[in-house]
């Protein structure tokens, strides 16, 4: 049946591995089963750590998916880090007070926002990539360490870089297409169980037979 995903730490010897879902608990942030993060570090603290500028009154939420493996200090920027861009300045002058919050219009900023942030699942984040708000990385995507994703993900793309950029994809568009209608991360632990070897050997029609 697999390990239990309700469980903070799945692998007990390795405390730096954290069932995310577990370990969430933010009305904006929705995490799907299996999902784990790895950080040497203190990896309870994914939020405080990984997700910055993520403020109530925007109402932006991250989303990530099932089966997907985050690596150490992955970082998801959310739309608060944005400034008003519509003016001559970006400085933030109203939140400094003063007076100078006089005039100022939330339209200007609002207008910079991205909307909500969507990991697929069973995507790979490596360690150090940054994630910029709005973005959707599609699912069996592969997000290089360190690449800087600016803008969304193809499913079972691999994008590398700052500014992250196709390198490739993992497989021709009619299996991609086949494994997105299959969706194996939604079934049933007992049922992806029975159908690991398939999975990991990528016997593609093995999986179809099973669906």
């Amino acid at each position: 049946m697999g390990p239990d995903p309700t469980l903070a730490h799945p692998v007990p010897a390795h405390r730096r591995i954290v069932f995310l879902k577990a370990v969430v608990d933010h009305p904006l942030i929705e995490i799907g089963d299996y999902t784990y993060y790895d950080d040497p570090e203190a990896p309870e603290r994914f939020v405080e750590r990984c997700v910055s500028h993520h403020y109530d009154f925007i109402g932006d939420r991250l989303i990530i998916g099932r089966f997907c493996a985050l690596a150490t200090g992955v970082r998801f920027v959310m739309n608060g880090a944005n400034h008003a861009m519509t003016g001559f300045s970006t400085y933030p002058f109203n939140i400094f007070g003063g007076g100078w919050e006089a005039g100022f219009d939330l339209a200007t900023v609002q207008a910079g926002w991205k909307g909500d942030t969507v990991v697929g699942d069973d995507v790979w984040i490596g360690e150090g990539a940054t994630i910029l708000p709005g973005v959707r990385i599609g699912s069996g995507a592969i997000v290089a360490m360190g690449s800087m994703v600016t803008g969304d993900v193809p499913p079972y793309a691999i994008v590398a870089g700052n500014p992250a950029r196709l390198v490739r994809r993992r497989f021709d568009e009619a299996t991609i297409e086949r494994l997105l209608a299959l969706g194996w991360w939604s079934w049933p632990a007992d049922k992806i169980s029975r159908n690991l070897g398939a999975i990991r050997g990528a016997d593609l029609d093995k999986l179809e037979a099973a669906r």
